[in-house]
């Protein structure tokens, strides 16, 4: 976590049931979980597993935006919240990689921690959009498989996804901003937990330093870290959620995305709702009533 920025980071000190920083891989020390249980029962309890954004390059598990997700304690849901390596350390594919590993071990080590490991959801805001759309639609690229990071054995599937604005087409970003005539950039008011990231014009992209080239340079890598490229008829339900007045990943990143799973998969695999007057994580995300329509969704594919 940032030192000084407090108001970043949910507070979970009231949370009883829970274990903090554990490693679920032994290449980096990014590779650590926390893990939530409802205060009562025995489970096993249907995971909600968090993935937080950044723009590839920042951002923490205790991210302000695993709060919201932390309500679903109160409904029966174990939260787990992981890091992965930024691209500061490492570039594309390490951070799918890592996050794999980490539904790996859950799967491996679900008995001692009362998770059921055959009812995950992966949901992720703004890279971690991005990041909970590669689990649920990349099963079985060997892209992504990663011996070291252990727990082969384990699948790294996902029963379901939610994907809050995630970038999906890399190319496209740019002239869809610019299409939109929206001021580029977090909206004023309340941190979004992305404040150092630049924006178009004052330096290279999140995308770019995820990748680690200029994208015109490997069309290849822009591909391989797009969600679509990966649709197929088995992928789980997913929930796709986007402000019309974002800044950062325009709209049309989510519209496009639905209308892809729609006409190559089928229109029950996925779910997008437009969030009117919604900016980049602005509190509209997190509101009662949203995540009411969220825990919805989770409920009609993780409950028995």
């Amino acid at each position: 976590m940032e030192p000084g920025l407090p108001e970043l980071f949910a507070d979970v000190s009231h949370i009883e049931r829970k274990w903090l920083d554990i490693p679920y891989a032994g290449v980096s020390p990014a590779q650590a979980l926390d893990i939530y249980l409802p205060a009562e029962g025995d489970g096993p309890f249907p995971v909600i597993f968090v993935i937080h954004g950044g723009g590839f390059e920042m951002g923490d598990k205790r991210h302000f935006m695993v709060a919201p997700f932390l309500t679903g304690l109160d409904r029966g849901y174990a939260v787990v919240a992981a890091n992965y390596r930024l691209s500061g350390e490492a570039h594309f594919p390490a951070a799918v990689r890592d996050l794999k590993a980490a539904v790996r071990w859950l799967r491996a080590n679900a008995a001692a921690y009362r998770l059921d490991p055959g009812r995950i959801a992966a949901c992720g805001d703004s890279a971690g959009g991005n990041l909970a759309a590669m689990l649920a639609t990349s099963e079985g690229a060997v892209l992504f498989d990663d011996a070291t990071l252990g727990n082969v054995e384990q699948s790294s599937a996902v029963q379901a996804a939610v994907d809050w604005y995630g970038p999906m087409d890399f190319y496209s970003m740019p002239e869809q901003l610019e299409a939109n005539g929206l001021p580029v950039g977090p909206p004023p008011g309340p941190p979004v937990g992305m404040p150092d990231i630049p924006f178009p014009g004052s330096g290279p992209s999140p995308e770019v330093k995820y990748l680690g080239a200029e994208l015109e340079a490997v069309p290849h890598l822009v591909r391989a870290a797009d969600p679509e490229t990966y649709l197929h008829p088995g992928i789980p339900p997913i929930l796709i959620q986007h402000g019309d007045a974002d800044g950062l990943v325009p709209v049309q990143q989510s519209i496009e995305f639905a209308q892809l799973i729609e006409r190559r998969v089928g229109p029950r695999r996925c779910e997008l709702d437009i969030l009117e007057g919604a900016g980049h994580g602005t509190p509209e995300f997190g509101s009662p009533d949203n995540m009411e329509r969220v825990f919805r969704f989770l409920d009609r594919h993780l409950r028995p």
